[in-house]
C-alpha cells in the first residue's frame, strides 16, 4: 500500500539536516534544554552550517528523542550522553524511575489517518520517508473521524489546519479525549494562545514543515508521548457513576409515604431525585451536533449522576431513620 505511493525515482543523495530549534522541537525538548545538554555534556558531534549553526541529522534527532524519553523516566543525562543511537535503541521506556532498562521491540510502520486534502497530496509523493507510515484512512472533518475511527486501526490522527483558530480547540480536544489517540496538528498561521490550548489538550502542534521527514518525526514523537498522555487522561477521567438505587416508582412511593411524617424532607428529596433522574436520562439521549457537544453532554450527565448518588445516600439514611418503605435490597 505504502510502496505504491513512492515516486519512481527518489533523490536520497542529500541527507536532511535540522537546526537546533527544529531538532529540539522534533525531539520534544525545550531548545534551552538542548543547549544545556550541548554545552555541559557534548551530546552530539553535529555538523555546522556556513554561518556556524549546529545541524542535526535525522539519526541525531532520533537519538535526542530517545534520550529525552529516558531522562523523563528518571535516568541521568550524564549516563546517556555518550551512548550512540544503537545503544539507546536497545532500551524502552520503563514504568518507574530507576527500574532496569528493557529492550525495545522492533519498530513497525505507524498507522495513521489523515485530515486535510493538501496534506494527503503531499504525502502521496513524499518519497522514502513514507516507508515509516501506513496511511489507513482519510477524513474530511472531525465528526467523520469520530464516527469511523474505531474501525480504521489507526494509531494517530495527522491533520493540517492552515489557519488555526480557537474555535477548533473544543472539537479537537473532545475527539482526542473520547478516542484516546495521538493527534498531530499542522498549521501555517495561528495565535499562540490557541496553540497553547491545543498542547494543553495533549496534541502535538507545529507549523507545517518543509520536509516530509519532519512530519514523520513529529508523528513518532506524538506516538512516543501517547502512553504518558493516556495515563494522565485516565487520572483525569471520572469514575463511572453507580447505577440508580431508587427508580421513579420507588421514589413516588416514598414521596407518598412521607405525607404521614411530620418532617417534609423525604418528600422534598424524592422530588429533587425525580428531576435529577430525568435530567440524567435526558443527557444520555440528547442529540449532539459534533464531538464537542457529545463530550459536553457526557460531562453534564456525569454531574447529574454525581449529585444523584449523594442525594440517594441522604435519602437512604433519612428513610431508615423515619422507618419509611425501601426497595428490596436496600
Amino acid at each position: 500500500m505504502v510502496q505504491s505511493l513512492l515516486p519512481p525515482q527518489s533523490d536520497t543523495s542529500q541527507p536532511v539536516q535540522y537546526r537546533s530549534g527544529v531538532a529540539a522541537r522534533l525531539a520534544g525538548l525545550p531548545v534551552e534544554t538542548l543547549r544545556v545538554w550541548e554545552r555541559r555534556y557534548g551530546i552530539s558531534d553535529t555538523g555546522r552550517s556556513a554561518h556556524g549553526q549546529r545541524l542535526y541529522s535525522e539519526d541525531q534527532v532520533r537519538r535526542l528523542r530517545l534520550m529525552k524519553q529516558l531522562v523523563d523516566q528518571g535516568h541521568p543525562i550524564g549516563a546517556l550522553a555518550k551512548l550512540q543511537l544503537e545503544q539507546l535503541g536497545q532500551f524502552a521506556l520503563v514504568p518507574e524511575p530507576g527500574a532496569p532498562l528493557q529492550p525495545l521491540q522492533p519498530l513497525q510502520p505507524m498507522r495513521l489517518a489523515l485530515m486535510g486534502t493538501a496534506l494527503a497530496r503531499r504525502l502521496a509523493v513524499g518519497g522514502r520517508e513514507l516507508l515509516a507510515l501506513d496511511i489507513v484512512a482519510h477524513f474530511q472533518n472531525l465528526d467523520e473521524a469520530a464516527a469511523t475511527w474505531p474501525g480504521t486501526g489507526a494509531q494517530l490522527l495527522l491533520m493540517e489546519i492552515s489557519e488555526l483558530d480557537e474555535g477548533v480547540v473544543p472539537a479537537i480536544g473532545a475527539l482526542r479525549q473520547k478516542l484516546g489517540m495521538a493527534v498531530v496538528v499542522l498549521y501555517r498561521f495561528g495565535a499562540s494562545a490557541t496553540i497553547r490550548q491545543l498542547r494543553a489538550q495533549g496534541c502535538l502542534v507545529a507549523r507545517v514543515p518543509n520536509d516530509v521527514a519532519e512530519i514523520v518525526l513529529l508523528c513518532q514523537a506524538a506516538l512516543a508521548a501517547l502512553p504518558l498522555a493516556q495515563a494522565q487522561l485516565a487520572r483525569q477521567r471520572p469514575a463511572a457513576p453507580a447505577p440508580r438505587r431508587f427508580d421513579d416508582r420507588a421514589l413516588t412511593e416514598l414521596a407518598a409515604a412521607s405525607s404521614t411524617v411530620h418532617c417534609e424532607c423525604p418528600r422534598h428529596l424524592t422530588e429533587i431525585l425525580l428531576m435529577i433522574n430525568s435530567f440524567e436520562r435526558y443527557s444520555e439521549q440528547c442529540s449532539s451536533r459534533n464531538v464537542a457537544d457529545a463530550l459536553l453532554h457526557e460531562q453534564l450527565g456525569h454531574a447529574a449522576a454525581t449529585a444523584r448518588m449523594v442525594l440517594e445516600e441522604a435519602l437512604l439514611r433519612l428513610a431508615r431513620a423515619e422507618a419509611l418503605p425501601l426497595p428490596a435490597g436496600l
